[in-house]
């Protein structure tokens, strides 16, 4: 039981980086105007990620110092959620070596 849920974070933790990924080429494309926040499709998938990434984003943005017009938050949670990754992979392998529960 306690591998799956350890399996299931693992892939939630994919899933969320993935999504910051997502956000960050889509505001280059918004940067250098290829896409418009003008059209309703981009504008509302924008918001959506928006929506998704401010809960784990702004305790970052409060305890990074300014930057001006670059956001490294985005760099930051995907390093953190990488180290949480591992430290659950071990925990997995730990785990699983030591047989059934």
């Amino acid at each position: 039981m306690l591998l799956a849920l350890i399996q299931i974070i693992g892939y939630l933790i994919g899933i969320v980086t993935t999504v910051v990924i997502v956000q960050f080429v889509l505001s280059l494309l918004i940067a250098f105007n290829v896409v418009n926040l003008s059209n309703n499709f981009v504008a509302s998938i924008w918001q959506a990620l928006n929506m998704i990434l401010d809960p784990f984003l702004k305790p970052i943005r409060r305890i990074m110092p300014d930057t001006g017009m670059i956001d490294f938050s985005p760099i930051v949670l995907i390093i953190g959620l990488r180290i949480i990754q591992m430290l659950l992979g071990g925990l997995y392998n730990d785990l699983y070596m030591s047989g059934p529960l």
